[in-house]
């Protein structure tokens, strides 16, 4: 086996993925922990945690390496990881994301050129910023965004052999599907080499706090039984997160209005409105879609019989420039 030393003087490494299910986080975590205690002799766990289901909701994957003298006794989530990974831009809007990010730690993330997100700001000074287009070069390549972001974090921790990763990465597909094997290769190479270090980002000063997802409840704290403190409300759901590089884009010179997409879209994201044409009988016609209400199942698209619903890449910024609002403010019945 190679000999591999960890920077870190404690001996311990720590890894946390931020991601949606769909996109492979929790295969990485699990593609990295492999390599590392079977071909680079450290210790090593991996675990994730996500909902019962798992497609579109938020994953947070852990790995945690340490040298061979030091045994690893904790199965505890990672909040304050030497690396943090981020596998959806939308994630970036939420302080729970980057918490725990120390000041010398290094955050990868998922992002276009020029992509910049405003919550970066708070990452502290001293930490390096890592910007990789994983989700265009995943789809160049016939792959998936976390072949990508593994490369990137390799390139940015030496001490993680990129090609004994790679040689982990080939081996899950090499037999199953040696096609995804070719692909996942060409995605891991270039996230290796076409990642781009961001200075002058991050402005915080020292570490950040951490943050767990929800509360730690106890016998004085606990909220009364049978009771929902914060129940839930489809008018401020955002599902925009869920979409992972692919958008629906409605064209209303080639739609017919015969409303088989209302029938298949499962989040009722499209907004249809009462229009009188020509003196006409009022009909009902497709105005659009509010694209905060849409997970990006493509289900529209499989269905409409005119092409009026096609795919295409999801750009910055693109999705609020098409989006119509299904509710209007101060009229949420509209």
């Amino acid at each position: 086996m190679n000999e591999c030393v960890l920077p870190d003087p404690t001996g311990f490494f720590e890894i946390r993925f931020e991601s949606i299910g769909g996109l492979g986080a929790h295969a990485a975590g699990q593609i990295l922990a492999r390599a590392a205690v079977l071909k680079l002799n450290l210790n090593g766990s991996h675990f994730s945690s996500y909902g019962s289901e798992k497609k579109g909701s938020v994953v947070r994957s852990y790995v945690r390496l340490g040298d061979t003298d030091k045994p690893i006794r904790t199965s505890a989530p990672i909040d304050s990881p030497d690396a943090l990974v981020v596998f959806h831009g939308a994630l970036l809007e939420q302080e729970i994301t980057i918490a725990g990010m120390k000041n010398s730690g290094t955050l990868i993330y998922n992002g276009c050129e020029g992509e910049v997100p405003e919550l970066l700001k708070n990452v502290p000074a001293g930490a390096r910023i890592i910007r990789i287009d994983a989700t265009n070069i995943a789809i160049e390549e016939l792959s998936r965004p976390n072949a990508v972001l593994l490369g990137a974090l390799t390139a940015a921790a030496p001490f993680l052999d990129a090609d004994t990763v790679l040689e982990t990465l080939t081996e899950k597909f090499a037999k199953r599907n040696p096609q995804a094997a070719a692909s996942n290769e060409r995605a891991y190479r270039r996230g290796a080499s076409e990642y781009e270090v961001l200075e002058g980002v991050g402005e915080g000063s020292g570490d950040l706090p951490a943050m767990r997802p929800s509360p730690v409840l106890g016998y004085e704290t606990a909220p009364i039984g049978g009771v929902i403190p914060y129940a839930g409300n489809t008018v401020s759901n955002d599902l925009s997160a869920s979409r992972t590089g692919w958008m629906p884009l409605f064209t209303d010179e080639e739609c017919v209005h015969c409303g088989l997409c209302a029938t298949v879209c499962p989040d009722f994201c499209l907004v249809w409105t009462h229009e009188q044409l020509n003196g006409e009988e009022s009909k009902v016609r497709l105005k659009g879609i509010d694209y905060q209400y849409c997970k990006g199942c493509m289900r529209c698209i499989e269905t409409c019989p005119t092409e009026a619903m096609t795919r295409v890449t999801e750009t910055p910024g693109l999705a609020d420039e098409l989006r119509v609002p299904l509710f209007v403010a101060g009229n949420p019945g509209s």
